[in-house]
């Protein structure tokens, strides 16, 4: 059981990593556009997911599940928005990623788990203990903070972190397997993207921009599938309350990318702005770890 628990703190601890590294990636492909790397990262995101269930033998649970979520309409709505919100998501990613706004995307991660509480209140009906209040309002005046004194909603954060947010709840609403939830989520948006590609780039650009990027370009799926894989992996392993506090690993990478490896301003809003967000997430994240550990004290 112990070896279980080390090997699902590795493994979320990997993909939460890798996820913050992943900058990193989109910069070396800053001279294509945003919606055509969107599109590859579909195209080819499918691509590897479905080379991985043949691999791991899961073709017939995979069809199976598919055939599920077809015929149940509420299943297919669900994971059709579900793929759209994504989509959404990683081309917000990448366009802010791409034009110098790392640091804001960070923020966006940072505010993700607060949204995920809004929405469980708004949508779920949940109730909001005192602590997930305070949280809330920090975080909310670290928003307004910056919006005021930048003169700019931070939209990118926004975004990111709405985006995120619904994507979680339209998960949560119709249960998948990690793995073929984002195969079937690719397969749905694929058409567009491959009509995207096919129709929107003249034949020079292509030969010019295939003798590049290719290798880059198909390895944007294996960049997308690796940490969600090592995430399905490990979050099953330990507790929820681990893979809340390891889940910050990411946007702190993020973070420091932006200001130390890509020269972007940390100004003196961003500081008041993040230490007020950074409050309401411990504020949270340890009023989480408590009630999960009663829970777990009456459960045994």
């Amino acid at each position: 059981m112990r070896d279980e628990n080390k090997l699902g703190v590795l493994y979320t601890t990997g993909a939460y990593i890798l996820w913050g590294f992943l900058p990193i990636y989109w910069k070396l492909l800053q001279h294509i556009s945003p919606f055509e790397i969107l599109a590859h990262r579909i195209v080819w995101s499918a691509a590897f997911m479905m080379i991985v269930i043949l691999f791991l033998n899961k073709r017939r649970q995979f069809f199976e599940e598919a055939k599920q979520v077809w015929q149940t309409k509420r299943s297919l709505i669900g994971i059709t928005l579900a793929a759209i919100m994504i989509s959404i998501n990683w081309l917000t990613y990448i366009w802010g990623v791409n034009n110098n706004h790392v640091i804001e995307a960070s923020l966006g991660y940072y505010i993700n788990p607060l949204v995920s509480i809004l929405l469980g209140m708004l949508v779920l009906k949940e109730t909001f203990t005192r602590p997930q209040w305070i949280a809330f309002i920090l975080a909310g005046s670290g928003v307004v903070y910056m919006t005021v004194h930048f003169g700019s909603v931070p939209w990118i954060a926004l975004m990111l972190a709405f985006s995120f947010g619904m994507y979680g709840l339209l998960k949560k609403l119709v249960p998948l397997n990690a793995m073929f939830g984002l195969m079937i989520e690719t397969l749905i948006v694929s058409p567009i993207a491959i009509i995207y590609l096919l129709g929107f780039k003249d034949a020079y650009e292509q030969v010019e921009w295939l003798s590049r990027s290719t290798l880059l370009v198909f390895g944007a799926g294996v960049a997308t599938a690796i940490p969600l894989l090592l995430f399905a992996a490990g979050a099953k392993r330990i507790p929820l309350s681990m893979v809340g506090f390891l889940q910050y690993f990411a946007p702190t990478i993020m973070l420091i990318l932006g200001v130390f490896l890509y020269d972007e301003p940390f100004t003196a809003v961003h500081a008041v702005s993040f230490t007020l967000i950074w409050s309401g997430l411990a504020v949270y994240t340890i009023s989480r770890m408590k009630r999960l550990k009663k829970y777990e004290a009456r459960a045994s």
